[in-house]
């Protein structure tokens, strides 16, 4: 087996950590002061504006989007670029048109969209114009089962309504958000998983409600557009604004969870690495009864523990990004509900470590660390909670084996 990357992996990832070090870590500071000035925003600050004319300018510009309107790369040659974009979590993505859920959308529209559909949304979100929204989880209902969703799409002639109450929209709180792709049910009376169908809604239609913004431990994650509850009361669009055909909504659902975990994983392993940096430098600079941390056993050990979840789990997301390529998600489903799974739970783990290592430092924000910490453990619920793809996952190894 050949583990190394290939040519072209090789180059966008040079320039891609290149981009990094020269331009996205230094402009952290940046962006924390931009956020200061304006407590009242939710937009995108004019330093990732910034950034996004030089990634666009470097060429490295909608990497995650295989095809010609993308940047062609596949899951396996994008894995590692979206773990070094992980490393600077709140700008590395975006400055690079790569942040989901931008990136779960614009794959629905590339696959599912009509043309009329993707010269008026997927152009824009390709040329980072405008922002969008997934709304599917809901206050009322356990949306780790899609089938539950209460929200009701239902046929008025030419015109879908749509009424119900969604959660944990983010970036739904960014004005500049104009897309909000809505989940609801068309036919309650369908089979199970034929019930549901997406509808692609214009921020400012009426009866579209914001009704407050949610936070993630405390952090609003503000500076790309938080997370939003929203009511849609009796919203009406035109039926041409169904994406894919009636009661495809789970199938589509589903197909926008597989490369997403790939980006989400490989991100998270980019945090992890990021916050071992960090490690290093601490251990290094701080000797507490007469000898650094670097030299402390407990500090090793968890150095150690760290570097081997993070090499372990990094071949297994590129081992299902690699059979996502070659014999697609179905065949891949084992690896990409493992990944889902053990990456959040292990990064949160290796960050956990780092901010035992730095003691109250490490709880404020005067480090990352903090912020990492919540974007892991909320990995552990978004996308389905670990319990569901355990069951899933423990259902099908347990299944009898062909002789």
């Amino acid at each position: 087996m050949d583990f190394a990357y290939d040519e072209r992996t090789r180059d966008v990832l040079a320039r891609t950590r290149t981009f990094l070090d020269e331009h996205v870590l230094p402009a952290e500071p940046v962006l924390d002061a931009q956020v200061a000035a304006t407590p009242g925003e939710w937009g995108l600050r004019p330093v990732v504006r910034e950034l996004q004319e030089v990634a666009r300018a470097q060429g490295l510009w909608n990497l995650f989007l295989p095809g010609p309107r993308g940047a062609g790369l596949t899951n396996l040659q994008y894995a590692p670029v979206a773990e070094a974009l992980g490393r600077s979590p709140r700008l590395g993505p975006v400055a690079t048109n790569c942040a989901a859920p931008d990136t779960g959308n614009m794959e629905l529209l590339a696959e599912f969209g009509t043309p009329e559909q993707q010269e008026r949304w997927l152009d824009p979100l390709l040329a980072a114009e405008t922002r969008s929204a997934f709304c599917m989880t809901e206050p009322g209902a356990a949306s780790s089962d899609a089938t539950q969703i209460a929200t009701r799409i239902r046929r008025d002639g030419d015109h879908l309504v749509i009424t119900g109450h969604k959660w944990w929209s983010t970036g739904a709180m960014n004005p500049g958000a104009s897309l909000l792709v809505v989940m609801g049910a068309t036919d309650p009376d369908a089979p199970r998983h034929r019930q549901q169908s997406m509808v692609l809604v214009p921020r400012d239609t009426p009866g579209v409600r914001i009704v407050r913004p949610l936070t993630v431990l405390g952090y609003d994650d503000r500076d790309h557009g938080g997370h939003a509850e929203i009511a849609f009361e009796d919203v009406r669009v035109p039926a041409s604004a169904l994406l894919g055909g009636e009661g495809d909504g789970f199938a589509i659902a589903q197909a926008r969870l597989g490369p997403g975990r790939i980006h989400h994983c490989m991100r998270a392993l980019g945090m992890a690495e990021r916050a071992l940096d960090l490690v290093r430098e601490r251990a290094a600079s701080r000797s507490p009864f007469g000898r650094p941390l670097a030299e402390q056993g407990v500090v090793r050990e968890w150095a150690a523990e760290s570097r081997i979840q993070v090499e372990a789990l990094r071949l297994l997301v590129l081992k299902t990004a690699w059979l996502m390529d070659t014999v697609g998600n179905r065949a891949a489903m084992t690896e990409i509900q493992a990944i889902k799974i053990a990456v959040p739970r292990a990064v949160q783990q290796v960050v956990d470590r780092a901010i035992q290592v730095f003691g109250a430092a490490g709880l404020s924000d005067d480090q990352p660390l903090a912020a990492m910490y919540a974007a892991a453990r909320s990995l552990r619920i978004a996308d389905g909670p670990d319990e569901v793809h355990l069951s899933s996952l423990g259902k099908a190894e347990l299944r009898p084996r062909p002789a």
